[in-house]
């Protein structure tokens, strides 16, 4: 935990920008455009406001990664180079207790490191394999990097191998390294050269495994099924290796297949990634976007890569993200062109052929329109249906602008069609979203009495806040001496809080706040320093994402305030007194008025006696008085 730097662990699945004193980007967890997940470095905390989630970094890697706490523990001494000492019997019952998720995991790693032991060691697979990527013009370096392999030829080789090693068949199946027929295993990948599929922090998750053989009956890619590790329509290839180049240069180059990208970075370009050989999804879309919002689509030249093309071209502007197009020349895909130029030519080649959406759509469909003016029609209606995709209104604005000019026709005729477009849409998702509503009587009026209560979730949370937060700051109260002599006596927020819960016989209901509390009192007594992110790193994760939670805001006060126009705000520090005070005294008053209300419904009950009415009406009385002085402190009325 100490070695851990929360910033830098994150960083490595979100593009984290600096604001003020802590980090934002683009949640993991959730589909947003703007930015509402913040690292706090300071405080060792993170909280995804579009989400929920929340807390330490390990409590990320357990979110992110679907791991157990121990297995979080042993990804972050893995990434710090840090050893771990493995009690055995200890170690055998976590064997036991770990997740299916986990333990394809680990099948998947003994794989990964077969198939590539079987291609560098032995005579088969350096005759087979390895002279395979070497023909492909991969030098030995860049095979090392994207950890290439080879599975032998043989019916059970790498079955055999696993099980022998203690892994259980279960798993290699889940894993879809192992396939059965009538009961007998089979390697599913044998005779095939494998591409592992990392994930975005570069584990294995994956394979996809390349035929050698010439019989077009075979297929040529065979690529592992969806387990609990892989859901493909998720994962990039390459994107581990690409991450930080992507964020470097701001764009993102997507390619179709595994060698394209290979390739590419061997020829020095390193921010491309693959669609690991399926259609594009808004996962993977939404994946670059934490990244960039720039997308450059490399495809080959030929039909069939313009028409994926289009698909693309929708998804990614649905999406947001501003894309372009580069088409390489007849018989060239982006593998073969990489290995016929440096990357200073690639680069330039890109950056000369790069075309907007509009400019590239126009000019692929208008040869098939000719003259055809139903054909033209139809073109036009095409791009305007990709025009409606675009969610920034001003993009949309130039697009039309720049589609008036191309095909010289009227914008107000794009406008409108556009227009129309986008209301159709919006009426269809309308009504597909409109929600089935239960009949209820017209005169159907709650019953008073079973009325929800005065909830106190939302003090006790903030009580929390403040403990948490400012618990080791010093006040000054005022106290008299022996003598009724005026003295000021300096004490913490801590131990203010405390007392006058104690004083009050107040306990806190909300388990989890419970929880902290208790177990700061506890520290507290034992003098032990109580600093915020003690609970923050909390072995328990309710506890720490609650401390996140607590700690965090999306919000923060602007320096210009003080800096341009000497404005000075008055913040919850500068006077913590009056923030406990006022803490306290709403704590008080809901719970007075939840006291009142319970008084009230117990008060109306039938056959309640004279005496007992009378018994309640004076408590009431007595309660009502609280609350008035209490809400006189807040200089409010309340009716109730």
């Amino acid at each position: 935990m100490q070695a851990a730097i929360i910033e830098e662990v994150i960083g490595d699945f979100v593009h984290l920008k600096r604001s003020g004193s802590s980090f934002r980007g683009l949640s993991p967890f959730a589909n947003e455009k703007t930015p509402s997940f913040f690292v706090v470095p300071a405080k060792g905390i993170y909280k995804d406001f579009s989400s929920g989630k929340g807390g330490n970094v390990i409590d990320f890697i357990m979110q992110h990664e679907r791991l157990s706490y121990p297995e979080a523990l042993r990804w972050l001494a893995a990434k710090y180079q840090i050893p771990i000492e493995e009690d055995r019997e200890a170690s055998e019952k976590d064997k036991e207790e770990r997740t299916e998720r986990e333990n394809i995991s680990i099948v998947s790693e003994f794989a990964h490191k077969w198939f590539q032991e079987q291609m560098n060691d032995t005579d088969e697979g350096q005759a087979i394999g390895l002279s395979y990527f070497q023909e492909r013009g991969f030098r030995e370096e860049i095979i090392r990097k994207f950890q290439l392999g080879y599975c032998p030829d043989h019916w059970d080789w790498m079955t055999k191998a696993s099980l022998q090693a203690g892994y259980s068949l279960a798993y290699l199946v889940k894993a879809g390294l192992t396939r059965e027929r009538e009961g007998v295993p089979y390697d599913f990948f044998r005779g095939r050269v494998m591409f592992p599929i990392h994930n975005i922090s570069g584990k294995i998750i994956a394979f996809a495994g390349r035929t050698l053989k010439a019989e077009k009956e075979i297929a040529k890619y065979f690529n592992s099924p969806e387990s609990e590790l892989y859901h493909k329509s998720q994962v990039l290839f390459g994107m581990h290796l690409a991450k930080n180049a992507i964020v470097k240069y701001d764009t993102c180059y997507l390619v179709e297949g595994y060698t394209d990208v290979i390739s590419l970075h061997q020829a020095g370009i390193e921010n491309v990634v693959a669609s690991s050989g399926t259609s594009l999804t808004e996962g993977q879309i939404r994946l670059i976007r934490r990244y960039t919002p720039n997308v450059t689509i490399l495809y080959d030249g030929d039909a069939a890569g313009i028409k994926a093309s289009f698909r693309g071209i929708d998804m990614i502007l649905q999406e947001g993200l501003n894309v372009r197009v580069v088409l390489f020349p007849d018989g060239d895909d982006p593998d073969s062109f990489a290995r016929k130029h440096s990357s200073e030519e690639i680069t330039a080649f890109i950056a000369a052929n790069a075309q907007d959406f509009i400019r590239f759509k126009t000019s692929q469909l208008i040869e098939e329109a000719g003259n055809d003016p139903i054909k033209r029609a139809g073109l036009i209606r095409n791009i305007v249906e990709s025009i409606s995709l675009v969610p920034d209104g001003i993009q949309r604005s130039v697009y039309v602008q720049e589609c008036s000019n191309l095909l010289h026709i009227s914008e107000q005729v794009l406008i409108s069609e556009l227009n129309k477009v986008i209301t159709s849409r919006y009426k269809k998702k309308t009504k597909e979203e409109l929600p089935v509503l239960d009949e209820t009587p017209a005169d159907g009026i709650p019953d008073e009495q079973t009325a929800p209560e005065f909830s106190l979730y939302h003090q006790e949370k903030d009580l929390i806040r403040l403990l948490l937060m400012f618990g080791e700051k010093e006040i000054q109260l005022a106290a008299k001496g022996e003598n009724d002599e005026e003295l000021i006596q300096d004490t913490t927020i801590a131990h203010y809080l405390i007392h006058n819960l104690k004083v009050d016989d107040l306990n806190l209901e909300t388990s989890i706040y419970s929880r902290i509390l208790e177990e700061y009192q506890e520290l507290l007594g034992n003098d032990q320093p109580l600093p915020a992110h003690q609970f923050a790193h909390h072995a328990d994760p309710e506890v720490s994402s609650s401390t996140s939670d607590l700690l965090s805001s999306p919000y923060f006060l602007s320096e210009n305030w003080s800096n341009r126009h000497q404005i000075y705000p008055e913040t919850e520090e500068m006077n913590l007194r009056k923030t406990a005070n006022e803490c306290l005294y709403r704590l008080k008053l809901r719970k007075v008025m939840r006291m009142i209300e319970r008084l009230e419904i117990e008060i109306g009950q039938p056959n309640q006696s004279e005496a007992t009415i009378d018994e309640l009406l004076e408590e009431k009385k007595a309660l009502d008085q609280i609350k008035g002085a209490l809400a006189k402190y807040f200089g409010s009325v309340i009716l109730k």
